[in-house]
């Protein structure tokens, strides 16, 4: 009987391929028919022609600051730009802000580079108006809130705000003020009675009968006082609104214009498929979400993760996914990768700080990639070695905890050392705290004794600390 070593041929590794977390194939389900704007919605070309005519300004400085790799707008930057592009700084400032909400320039350190929307501009379409999108849903930041309000007050605004928008957009037409008014009077009662915020501790029960007011038109002092406040909110947003080409103002009216009308209309499409569950799993958390998800073909998952979005702030759904990308289940960090995917743009500032973490590194860098335009097949270039095995084993565990044990032995297919010797080495070093446990499930499923036993010995050195 002759010996073999960790130099047999049967060790070397076949060619690598991009890893993936694996997931169990289900039946396939009839897709929901793609939905068709409202009658009179200009095409897409047009809508991106508005939208481009809206960004003009914040194209030309985010042009501008990536060829100068200039960092931020400082005053003496500022002045610069100003002269360079012959505008004022405060419109090189609000173009800067304009430029960075969608997507057309990003800051990497101390440089500012041109982000991929911005060199797809002139092209396509789409990127266009995802950019515009994206700029609408942060009107709130575009025009800061009047500053003698409560924090509190402006959050309930903004989170009103949908409803009158919904309004102007099934009105077709010039909304009056005093009526968007009402609707968002009565939408902050319905949020702070979903709150249930009801008023506790001593209570003035004894006030002069000369203090109160009587009469038909008599108001109690704090309620005229709240009515003040939020008809200075419905402005402030009807003028951000404005500020972002979505509405146009007119004397104590507001309109929808034609990117306005579009895009409230991508909003509620988006509700209306969050009440149609496609798996039902709109109301539970992101992690349970996102365990059943990985059940799912890709095709139907995404249909989830759009509907689980639809029902959330954008804001609050990047940071539950996030959080259970850092939980200890390895497969829920590819799935909650797969569902910033579907979110895009917006989950961009989220998965750039993930990018600082060790254990969420590989995913976020890969996002990344693809996110600034790098063609699938090759975002693994952008990992280094260390990384893209920290990757394979962490993959390696998803599958030791959720997959099949074939599937397990397949997955050394995907790893980018061209030997078993070579692969362990480095698994040795990375300190991936699942190390142990996937070197002993890969040992006791695969079928050949020699890299079984090798497997075995590696993951006895790494519990030992040995080399």
């Amino acid at each position: 009987m002759t010996s073999r070593n960790l130099r047999d041929s049967r060790l070397r590794l076949v060619r690598p391929r991009p890893t993936v977390t694996a997931r169990r194939a289900v039946t396939n389900r009839r897709t929901r028919p793609a939905p068709r704007p409202p009658e009179g919605t200009p095409p897409a070309a047009e809508l991106a022609r508005q939208a481009r005519e809206v960004l003009a300004d914040a194209v030309r400085v985010a042009r501008w600051a990536a060829a100068e790799r200039d960092a931020a707008v400082g005053p003496a930057v500022l002045e610069r730009a100003a002269a360079a592009l012959e505008l004022t700084p405060d419109q090189v400032s609000a173009g800067w802000d304009r430029a960075r909400l969608a997507g057309l320039v990003e800051l990497h350190g101390d440089t500012a580079r041109p982000g991929w929307r911005l060199n797809a501009w002139d092209r396509d379409d789409t990127a266009v108006l995802r950019g515009w999108v994206a700029l609408f849903d942060a009107w709130s930041l575009v025009h800061p809130a009047p500053a003698d309000v409560a924090p509190t007050a402006v959050a309930e605004v903004v989170e009103a705000v949908p409803q009158v928008l919904s309004l102007l957009q099934l009105s077709a037409g010039p909304v009056l003020v005093p009526a968007l008014l009402d609707l968002l009077q009565q939408r902050v009662v319905e949020l702070r009675e979903e709150r249930c915020e009801v008023p506790y501790g001593p209570q003035p029960d004894s006030v002069p009968a000369d203090s109160v007011p009587v009469g038909p038109g008599a108001t109690a002092p704090a309620a005229a006082d709240s009515d003040v406040s939020l008809s200075a909110l419905l402005d402030w947003a009807l003028e951000g609104l404005a500020a972002v080409g979505a509405l146009t103002l007119g004397p104590g009216q507001a309109t929808l214009t034609p990117l306005g009308n579009w895009a409230v209309w991508v909003k509620l499409e988006q509700i209306c498929v969050a009440a149609q569950s496609p798996a039902g799993h709109i109301e539970q958390s992101a992690e349970d979400m996102l365990r059943a998800c990985a059940l799912l073909t890709p095709g139907p998952a995404r249909d989830e993760y759009r509907a689980w979005l639809a029902a959330r702030t954008v804001s609050s759904a990047v940071t539950e996914l996030l959080a259970a990308a850092r939980g200890e289940d390895a497969l829920l960090r590819g799935v909650a990768f797969e569902a910033l995917r579907v979110v895009g743009a917006p989950a961009e500032a989220g998965v750039r700080a993930a990018a600082e973490e060790p254990s969420l590194r590989p995913y976020a860098l890969l996002w990344l990639a693809e996110y600034e335009g790098a063609d699938p097949e090759d975002t693994a270039e952008v990992l280094t070695r260390k990384e893209a095995t920290w990757l394979w084993v962490d993959t390696a565990a998803a599958v030791a905890d959720h997959g099949e044990a074939a599937l397990l032995v397949r997955h050394l297919d995907s790893a980018v050392q061209g030997t078993v010797p070579a692969l362990l080495d480095e698994v040795r070093a990375v300190g991936h705290p699942r190390t142990v446990q996937v070197l002993v499930a890969l040992a006791a499923a695969h079928p050949d004794p020699a890299l079984a036993k090798a497997v075995r010995r590696a993951a006895f050195q790494v519990h030992t600390g040995g080399a």
